[in-house]
């Protein structure tokens, strides 16, 4: 890697214009964009409108605008009068005109949403493609630090490796999001239309159809997506962004990093992405994802990425029309021809005459053919193994270049050598996940002798699917098999030992890591410890030993932050990563944390970018590894340009979080504030454990939010719990728990006990310079003003009135309103979200209209809990559905 020429380069050209932006223009960038924003908002307001008065008539527009007033009204009065209005106007309407009322203000969500990720990519677009927190910029911090020839080895070996979850509470219907899309599709045409009035007003009629598609599509599915509907969704991601975004990063970054000689000599920038997938692979809880589902999605998976590099490969082949007078094939290339003439004479010839004197076209022309019989299994044409396919484009590289052919060998074929080695022939490996218990209870049948229950000759399947998947697409595509509630070192032992049964030797067994997942507060405490026996284990040694003692542990936010609260969990995480870092190293292992985040704040979520960088030192050493469920898929991965932003954004953060200046810092604030993390966590689950363990809780979370209801819709594969009552919450999974509080315009999931952790510290002046020099802290309190920002205390009271217990509806209310003022003395904010005005100004400008569809959920809950209805086709179960959606589309959050 050229570093240091670069960073000449960078700097001279600095020299004579400045890198960035000025404030000036920043401003000026700025206000145009929000111009756009706001004018795109009101057109698909306008129109929302116009298709309301027709389907419905000016009176369903009329109701809609008066209760759009008086929430508005009751906002910005902090609640009164107008409040009492709109609820009494909520109570007026007929059950018919009140789902049309919830409809209407759901599709002005998604409509604002789509706005609103439209200007994010007009803001990225004015963005300098070199910004502080770009690529580029983050390789200049670390040839900065450590070198150039260090930061080339740390570039090389740097890992970002997003795993792709299905969502048990993802609220939109597929039909739905494709109504967005082509909404949105138009509305980016609007912008190329300029001021030409024909185009315009094409523009607008086809937006006006589109927009009464939306409106007339219910948003309620009729039944449960199975795991293969789960499958095929997130392959749109797959076809619409990634496989073309994905080398399009990696080219942005051999750009600045090779400069006027990109495409000219060979590239530098390396493969740095790698793509998992839990869905239809996940089997934790969920009776649908059977052997025979799993082997049926890694066949959707290989059939789309095999698609695409055919047709990629095609492409540039019938380009590639070099003539050998100018451009000799080399002799590894004329071999190459000579073997493909003996797979497949009648191709080749027919390649051939077409193309007598292109042998480079003529021979990937021929790769092309066999990446068809690839994808339809047909042998021997097929390839076996994805480095097959590779091997025979280096080929085809290696002979450009001698030829003296430098942009083709460098261009359109560099693209497709890495979109081969990013995705292979699996496109995203399918990582397997059961629960310790069922392996227990599996091989103690095996054991036992006589019929196998049922239960364990699944199991047992599951192993022989993964043979048969590293055989049909390569060991990469699934060898990675995690255990939930992992307690002990046996429970790694015991997925060896399933894996022998159900192959009949080891020998015979595929090839497998077993990724312990501590979930649990006591079990990140002793992870060490499990981990320490596990490295004993003869399989896991033989494992490290064949992977240069590479290891990977996974880490689950969810649970443990509905174990202990959000304060504690976090702390929690904390230095349980701290731990296992400094254990794998003394044990000289490769370690690479694997972090079990989900979208909303109470399960890890926030800016991820920001959480990379606040890591314990060690922890990440240019490797980071994380889910990404349901909405963020889409929210990160659904436009090209936001997906190439994240992407970029994260593997920066990657590559920074190690920077011995971050590191330092991150390891002098956690000694620095030690006592401030003990005393944080100390009170913070005094608190919580006072809320959650306090008698008859879980009934009355229930009664309080609509978690059952939640239970009633069709939102995922997945059951929403685990057991058949809420008597408990170890039954309900975290993702609805945190659902649930979200409906409730409460989030307690974000913030409870955080108030009475600061009180308990209570020095202001100390926890401000916490705030300042704490990263982990700093974030923790910008996510919990973030979620205070959609906590709304007077919608909030209208739910817990629901209960009959005023003894834990007081203190939650106490303890939110404890935590607004500390957040406030320690972030030094006079209002929340001070020092983020455009995400202040999108809450305030969407949490009336969420307290429109709050209210009618309201309504629809009342009328459930006073009927005692289980009927999901009940009029109040409609309405409180519907408005689950709404509210899901309003806040952008669901779990």
């Amino acid at each position: 890697m050229r570093c240091g020429r670069y960073r000449e380069r960078v700097t001279s050209e600095s020299d004579a214009t400045p890198p960035f932006p000025t404030d000036a223009d920043r401003r000026s960038v700025s206000h145009e964009v929000d111009l756009d924003l706001r004018s795109d908002v009101r057109l698909l307001g306008a129109l929302l409108g116009r298709v309301l008065t027709e389907a419905g008539g000016e009176e369903l527009l009329a109701d809609v605008e008066r209760l759009r007033g008086l929430v508005i009204r009751a906002y910005e009065q902090g609640g009164g009068a107008s409040l009492d209005d709109a609820e009494a106007l909520v109570a007026s309407f007929g059950q018919e005109r009140a789902e049309q009322v919830a409809r209407a203000f759901t599709c002005y969500f998604h409509l604002s949403n789509l706005a609103e990720e439209h200007h994010r990519v007009r803001v990225l677009h004015a963005r300098p493609a070199t910004g502080a927190d770009s690529l580029p910029a983050a390789v200049q911090r670390i040839v900065d630090e450590v070198g150039a020839e260090e930061a080339a080895e740390r570039l090389r070996t740097m890992r970002f490796h997003p795993v792709l979850t299905a969502h048990p509470t993802e609220a939109r219907r597929r039909a739905v999001a494709s109504a967005i899309r082509r909404i949105s599709e138009l509305l980016a045409e609007r912008d190329g239309a300029g001021q030409e009035s024909v185009l315009l007003a094409d523009n607008e009629r086809r937006l006006l159809e589109e927009i009464d598609v939306l409106w007339r599509t219910s948003p309620l599915r009729t039944t449960r997506p199975t795991p293969l509907d789960e499958v095929r969704t997130a392959m749109s991601i797959f076809d619409q962004t990634l496989f073309q975004v994905v080398p399009r990063v990696y080219r942005m970054l051999d750009d600045w990093l090779l400069g006027a000689d990109a495409g000219r000599v060979p590239a530098e920038a390396p493969a740095f992405l790698r793509l998992g997938s839990w869905i239809a692979a996940d089997r934790d809880g969920n009776p649908f994802v059977t052997a025979d589902v799993t082997k049926a999605a890694a066949a959707i998976a290989s059939e789309h990425v095999l698609l695409g590099l055919e047709h990629v490969t095609s492409r540039i082949g019938r380009t590639l029309t070099l003539d050998a007078a100018d451009t000799p094939a080399s002799d590894e290339l004329r071999e190459l021809a000579a073997s493909q003439e003996r797979m497949a004479g009648q191709i080749t010839s027919g390649i051939g005459t077409r193309a007598p004197n292109e042998p480079h076209r003529r021979v990937l022309l021929v790769v092309a053919e066999r990446l068809a019989a690839t994808r339809r299994d047909e042998h021997p044409l097929a390839y076996h193994r994805p480095e097959e396919l590779l091997a025979d484009l280096l080929v085809v590289q290696r002979s450009l270049r001698d030829g003296g052919a430098h942009r083709s060998a460098n261009g359109e074929l560099q693209n497709l050598i890495w979109q081969v080695e990013t995705f292979g022939f699996h496109l995203a490996e399918l990582e397997v996940r059961q629960h310790s218990q069922v392996h227990r209870k599996a091989l103690a049948d095996v054991r036992a002798g006589g019929e196998l229950d049922e239960m364990t000759v699944e199991v047992l399947e599951v192993y022989r699917t993964i043979a048969y998947l590293q055989e049909r697409y390569g060991v990469r595509a699934s060898r990675r098999y995690i255990v939930s509630f992992t307690q002990s070192s046996e429970d790694i032992a015991t997925v060896y030992a399933l894996a022998e049964a159900a192959l009949g030797s080891a020998e015979a067994a595929p090839v497998l890591d077993a990724i312990p997942l501590f979930e649990t507060f006591d079990d990140l405490n002793a992870s060490t410890r499990i981990l320490a026996e596990m490295i004993e284990l003869p399989p896991v040694q033989e494992r490290l030993a064949a992977t240069g003692r590479k290891l990977e542990v996974m880490l689950g936010y969810s649970d443990s932050s509905k174990d202990v609260g959000p304060v504690s969990a976090t702390l929690a995480l904390y230095d349980a990563q701290a731990r296992i870092s400094r254990w794998a190293a003394e044990n000289d292992i490769e370690l690479t944390l694997f972090h079990g985040r989900g979208g909303a704040l109470g399960r890890g979520g926030g800016p991820a970018n920001e959480a990379v960088l606040a890591q314990p030192p060690g922890s990440v050493e240019g490797r980071f590894k994380l889910t990404e469920q349901g909405e963020v898929i889409f929210a990160q991965y659904g436009d090209k340009t936001i997906a190439a932003r994240h992407i970029e954004q994260m593997a920066a953060a990657t590559l920074l979080a190690s920077s011995p200046a971050n590191e330092e810092r991150n390891r002098a604030a956690a000694e620095e504030f030690a006592d401030v993390a003990s005393a944080l966590d100390v009170a913070s689950r005094r608190r919580f454990f006072e809320l959650v363990k306090a008698e008859g809780f879980a009934p009355w979370f229930a009664q309080v939010t609509p978690m059952e209801e939640v239970g009633l819709l069709a939102l995922g594969s997945r059951p929403a719990r685990r057991g058949l009552s809420v008597e408990s919450l170890e039954d309900l999974r975290a993702i609805p728990w945190v659902f649930a509080w979200t409906q409730a315009r409460i989030n307690l999931t974000g913030w409870f006990g955080l108030g009475s952790a600061l009180a308990a510290v209570g020095d202001e002046e100390r926890l401000r310079t916490a705030y300042a020099r704490w990263p982990l802290f700093a974030s923790m309190i910008d996510n919990v003003e973030m979620s205070l920002a959609k906590t709304d205390a007077r919608i909030a009271a209208s739910y817990l009135e629901l209960g009959d217990r005023d003894d834990l509806a007081a203190l939650v209310r106490e303890e939110m309103e404890l935590t607004r003022e500390w957040v406030a003395r320690t972030s030094g904010h006079t209002s929340i979200l001070e020092d983020r005005p455009v995400l202040r100004r999108a809450v305030r400008l969407r949490s009336p209209y969420v307290d429109a569809l709050s209210l009618l959920q309201l309504r629809a809950l009342r009328e459930v809990r006073a009927t005692g209805s289980t009927n999901p086709d009940d009029a109040p179960h409609r309405l409180l559905l519907l408005t689950v959606n709404g509210i899901a589309a309003g806040l952008q959050n669901t779990g």
